[in-house]
């Protein structure tokens, strides 16, 4: 069969948007497909428009979405669909909103979808019934079915490494996207991933993982960076350890970065490993400075704890993007503007000033929607960027003010200049194309923001 893989653009400018990182979870699929000997076309529209004329001439037509893409999904399977193209749609939006999404798609892939987007493939190439393919949401004579649910899978080392060469525009891509594992036993409230790939952590073989590592070294003529996509890198410290001695230990040199929690500091060996491997920059949902909220999200932290994380890890030369969750039922505007100071006091290097959203799936959703506190329901603004809540201690408007307020104070022209002058160009740079997309974002929300104005004079 030809098949065509798509993931939709985000729908508006963010931090993110300076850098090209394609999820893997299309370019996965595509390589287990490739191997059953199907031809396989990826595209990710913040890489590579997408060439219709090229997925009219597909036998099927496979979209991943997030929350915040669905709407875009929607449109894109409702234009292939109208050219007698069937549509499967996977990603964490749909495994918990099925019936929604099949009001425009054929099939949904529920959870994790190896297995089951295989399975789908043989029975539309071989004529078969879908009843038995676990993890299957699809359409039967105007009724909507819903297979049970598929377990996790249990070996990660199963399939092979994921081709990128079949994602259109990968020459644009920044670093190199890289997973050893999935799951988190954190459960988060206002996170989806437990939902998705369990709590219990399941790895790659370390072995398997370096192969992959010198593969994709060989495959570039300059040492790339690698991004592990990782929840928690260091979720097994002992694991991880293992893995970067044997980094060392065969001389493989590139530079990483990782997403971590601030507890990473508790293993001092762990940190100088990471060190000498070249890890440039962390990745830590610090979420809060309010310990109320921080009991509220469920984090198991202090704020003590973070402020001494953010100081050990600098001491041992590597930077830290930290990422905050603002408008908890704990949050006033006076907690986002300690959180400002907390982070300049605290000299983090770069910031992600995020809103708190209800995502399907997540205790926060169901706790908003049992409350009837949803704003709105056009997903397209569930980005971390909008207020579609109404939180509890403030207005909606002020929360979006202040989150505003937050990443301009950041993402300053000024700032950017005095890094700059001081000769550290990267946080220079990354301050000022922050403050540019800052801007243009600001510009395309005008009718959004006075939307909530008028929501915040009414509550008055």
């Amino acid at each position: 069969m030809k098949i065509t893989l798509i993931e939709p653009s985000a729908p508006d400018y963010h931090i993110f948007s300076m850098f090209h990182l394609p999820r893997l979870g299309l370019p996965i699929l595509g390589t287990i497909l490739k191997e059953k000997g199907h031809k396989v076309n990826i595209y990710v529209e913040g890489l590579h428009p997408i060439d219709y004329d090229e997925v009219y001439r597909s036998d099927l037509v496979g979209i991943s979405s997030i929350t915040s893409t669905a709407p875009r999904a929607y449109s894109i399977a409702e234009q292939v669909r109208k050219k007698g193209i069937p549509v499967v749609i996977g990603g964490s939006h749909v495994t918990f909103l099925p019936d929604e999404a099949l009001k425009y798609v054929d099939y949904v892939v529920r959870g994790e979808g190896e297995e089951t987007l295989l399975e789908l493939v043989d029975s539309i190439q071989d004529g078969k019934h879908f009843a038995d393919i676990l993890g299957l949401s699809y359409r039967n004579n105007g009724s909507y079915l819903h297979n049970p649910q598929r377990p996790l899978i249990p070996d990660l080392d199963m399939y092979p490494y994921p081709d990128f060469s079949l994602i259109q525009g990968i020459e644009r891509v920044s670093s190199i996207p890289l997973q050893i594992s999935r799951g988190c036993p954190f459960n988060c409230s206002f996170c989806s991933v437990t939902k998705m790939f369990g709590r219990k952590y399941r790895f790659r073989n370390m072995e398997n993982v370096i192969e992959e590592i010198i593969f994709r070294l060989k495959s570039f003529n300059s040492p790339p960076w690698f991004f592990f996509y990782d929840d928690n890198f260091t979720a097994n410290p002992n694991q991880t350890k293992i893995f970067l001695e044997e980094i060392l230990r065969k001389k493989i040199k590139f530079s990483w970065t990782a997403q971590t929690r601030s507890d990473v500091v508790r293993d001092r060996e762990l940190m100088n490993l990471m060190k000498r491997t070249n890890c440039q920059c962390l990745y830590i949902g610090f979420e809060s400075v309010n310990p109320e909220t921080l009991k509220l999200y469920n984090k198991r932290q202090l704020v003590d704890e973070i402020r001494q994380a953010i100081k050990i890890i600098h001491n041992y030369g590597i930077r830290i993007h930290g990422m905050f969750v603002l408008g908890s039922d704990e949050d006033d505007v006076k907690i986002i503007k300690n959180t400002t100071r907390f982070v300049k006091k605290n000299k983090i290097d770069t910031v992600q000033y995020l809103i708190l959203t209800p995502i399907p799936g997540t205790e926060v959703y169901n706790q908003m929607k049992r409350e009837n506190r949803l704003l709105t329901t056009e997903w397209n603004l569930y980005d971390g960027l909008h207020v579609v809540f109404q939180p509890v201690k403030m207005t909606a408007y002020q929360l979006q003010k202040e989150a505003i307020k937050a990443m301009r104070k950041f993402y300053s022209f000024f700032k950017s200049l005095t890094f700059l002058i001081k000769g550290k160009f990267y946080l220079g740079m990354v301050r000022f194309k922050g403050s540019l997309i800052i801007q243009k974002w600001q510009k395309r929300k005008k009718e959004f923001l006075a939307g909530l104005k008028k929501l915040h004079k009414e509550h008055k």
